[in-house]
């Protein structure tokens, strides 16, 4: 069984000896293939250390996670950037809008995302959008830049069926997650009417562990959990649930 992380921090653990160990679970796990988000610059380093750690299994992506588009944004963009030729990178992300923590940037938000989709459009790569509280200003920016370059996930979906259908139609997967396994959340109703061929897998690590450790950190190598989920909601085995979500992954980065 060969199951693919696309969003996980799993470079946070700086430790190596504990590092190594979050590994071989997931290895034991099936979990073979890791795709790492940057979030800021300090972020570029511990990417580089993981992946040159496991180059088989883990692939490096670049970008400003919302969250930290602040004062003086433009010059950390443009660092992420100039790092880029020196690198191998999948994809852009993650990048997009949130108005969870703070409302007062989205000007500066919705800039710093356009400014980088226009990267993944340049170097034709994909994009991982992180969208909290603010699908309406996500789509308005994604509705003004669609063309037949755009493509990428929509990392941690969360929405109704409407926003996933909307989301498809631009052309992105859906990332789902540990939420899937939350008995309120309602991901698994909206699940149920869309195809498996429209989404990947993920755990977001550390955060959002699934059931059976919600509210604990979380780790790659619970996706299995996730994925039982998904086998569960389309009455599928394991083994199906992680061929195809893996191969809708190289469909998206390419490799």
């Amino acid at each position: 069984m060969l199951l693919t992380d696309t969003h996980t921090h799993q470079y946070y653990e700086k430790d190596i000896e504990k590092r190594a160990q979050a590994m071989e679970r997931c290895f034991a796990n099936g979990v073979n293939r890791l795709f790492l988000p940057n979030v800021d610059i300090s972020s570029i380093s511990l990417i580089d250390e993981i992946v040159a750690a496991y180059p088989e299994n883990c692939f490096a992506m670049a970008g400003l996670h919302p969250c930290e588009v602040k004062e003086g944004y433009q010059q950390v963009l443009e660092e992420i950037y100039q790092s880029m030729p020196d690198r191998k990178i999948y994809a852009i992300g993650e990048i997009g809008v949130d108005l969870y923590w703070d409302k007062t940037t989205l000007a500066i938000q919705q800039d710093a995302f356009r400014q980088q989709i226009n990267w993944a459009k340049q170097l034709d790569l994909p994009f991982v959008i992180h969208c909290r509280e603010a699908f309406d200003e996500t789509f308005e920016i994604l509705d003004d830049l669609k063309d037949e370059k755009m493509r990428g996930i929509f990392h941690c979906f969360t929405g109704d069926l409407a926003q996933a259908e909307r989301a498809i139609k631009l052309g992105f997967y859906l990332g789902i997650g540990g939420v899937v396994t939350y008995k309120k959340a309602g991901l698994d109703q909206v699940l149920s009417q869309i195809s498996i061929q429209n989404i990947v897998l993920e755990t977001d690590s550390p955060y959002l562990a699934p059931v059976p450790f919600r509210g604990k950190p979380n780790e790659s190598s619970y996706l299995v959990h996730i994925a039982q989920k998904v086998a569960d909601i389309y009455q599928l085995s394991l083994q199906e649930v992680a061929e195809i979500t893996t191969e809708n992954s190289k469909k998206i980065f390419g490799v």
